[in-house]
């Protein structure tokens, strides 16, 4: 094993009854991912070649069944940080590179920040222990970082545990820590349960470094990226900081967001250039979104594929499987499902177009319906090359509406239509002269016979 090899021990195994739910905490979303698959997301992107979460006897087989592709290790009972780690010592028996020792539940850290950790790991004095500080606007019941005079780490000290001097010290504990592998079994044995609680606290492994001889070292983020997760309340707080990022991600990118605050995007969203997002859109997974596409106010995205030039929106809908081919119109109050809307087709108003295929440059008119589902199955409409359907039409599938065909308005299609053919299916229009005329004289006069009596 590579002394630069990087293992994650994620500890996981709380369990946030502060949330008030039967989903595990760490398993609740952010921008449509858990915390800990953001969090992990974040691990990979540093290279590391371990995964090991610690869990809990309660929550293990959810997150096991959530996350499939991770080591697990099971803490049991839980006593503490230090206990955490000592659970996943199995795990990392032989491993010699770093630890990262991070927090499912603080999912906000970036990989530039643990970058610089591993940096440090590494850099002058060859530090055991990397922990990331933060200096809050309030600095509260946090544990306090003490540096020696040389700037290197000395201690942590828990608040309930600091002097006033001490307290007055704004550089305080994230809890995140880069450890030299080597050494880490030996720095777990030095850590001890004598304590109110009873527990084995992480953070001893500071002064145990020290007294085996080397140093430790502190890297400063900012303090959002130790934002811990408890509550809901603070769930939505984190939501916004991670929207926040993926916002301004997009526009760094070239892409357009006409009232930024009010678009919410998915971990997975991809965005080409020259893009224009109107207010109030909502990204959900799955969606691409090639160059030059408009998407307008109010539209609602998810598992769809939208091509260079399409125009989407205002209130427009797409559901998983929707293909949007280039310089398509997909136009107010549209919902498209599992169709392929193909090049320079239109789909202006009103309309459901589900389980089918709308060929190229053909117009669909407003509240026409693809009646994909008989109560059993779904089957498939296939509308041809520069066909017109009339507007209030009902395609029953399954049915095909071949290349230049045209639909009357109104009609109910139950069988297939030729290419280039007209098909209308609606009752001949009838006329009675007069009759409106007629009708309103009578219906005033038994209007007026009402009053009377009243």
């Amino acid at each position: 094993m590579s002394e630069d090899a990087i293992a994650a021990v994620i500890l996981a195994a709380g369990q946030g009854t502060r949330m008030k739910s039967k989903l595990p905490k760490v398993l609740h979303p952010l921008a449509g991912r858990s915390m800990l698959a953001q969090l992990l997301a974040v691990v990979d992107a540093l290279g590391a070649e371990r995964h090991i979460v610690v869990v809990s006897p309660g929550n293990g087989d959810a997150i096991r069944a959530a996350v499939p592709d991770i080591e697990v290790a099971v803490q049991d009972p839980p006593l503490g940080t230090g206990h955490a780690v000592m659970a996943a010592r199995e795990n990392l028996a032989g491993f010699k590179g770093d630890v990262l020792v991070l927090f499912a539940d603080s999912p906000l850290v970036a990989s530039e920040t643990l970058n610089a950790m591993l940096a440090a790991r590494h850099g002058a004095g060859n530090p055991a222990v990397v922990v990331m500080g933060f200096r809050p606007a309030d600095a509260a019941e946090y544990a306090r970082l003490i540096l020696d005079d040389k700037g290197n780490l000395d201690r942590i000290v828990e608040h309930r545990d600091a002097s006033e001097a001490e307290r007055g010290i704004d550089l305080c504990n994230s809890g995140f820590m880069a450890i030299d592998g080597a050494i880490l079994s030996e720095l777990l044995d030095g850590v001890g349960n004598d304590n109110a609680k009873g527990e084995y606290y992480l953070t001893e492994i500071v002064e145990i470094a020290n007294r085996l001889g080397r140093t430790c070292a502190v890297v400063e983020a900012g303090e959002i990226e130790a934002w811990g997760v408890n509550s809901r309340d603070q769930l939505a707080q984190a939501e916004a900081v991670v929207q926040n990022r993926l916002r301004h991600a997009a526009m760094a990118g070239g892409v357009t967001l006409l009232d930024p605050d009010s678009v919410h995007f998915c971990h997975d969203t991809i965005l080409g250039q020259d893009v224009s997002i109107g207010p109030n859109v909502f990204f959900g997974p799955g969606v691409r979104v090639d160059d030059d596409v408009t998407i307008q106010a109010f539209s609602h995205l998810e598992g769809c594929h939208i091509s260079n030039g399409a125009n989407i929106g205002p209130f427009a809908r797409l559901r998983p499987e929707a293909e949007i081919g280039k310089d398509v119109r997909i136009g107010n109050f549209v919902e498209v499902k599992k169709a392929r809307i193909e090049d320079g087709a239109k789909v202006n108003h009103l309309s459901y177009i589900g389980d089918a295929r709308v060929g190229e440059g053909a117009n669909i008119g407003a509240g026409t319906i693809t009646c994909n589902y008989d109560g059993f199955l779904k089957s498939f409409t296939d509308i041809g090359k520069g066909a017109f359907i009339g507007s209030n039409s009902a395609l029953v599938a399954p049915v095909k509406i071949g290349d230049g065909a045209i639909v009357g308005a109104g009609s109910t299609v139950t069988r297939d239509v030729a290419a280039d053919a007209l098909a209308v299916e609606r009752s001949a229009q009838k006329e009675l002269s007069d009759w409106a005329l007629s009708f309103r004289k009578r219906k005033s006069a038994e209007k007026a016979a009402q009053k009377k009596k009243s």
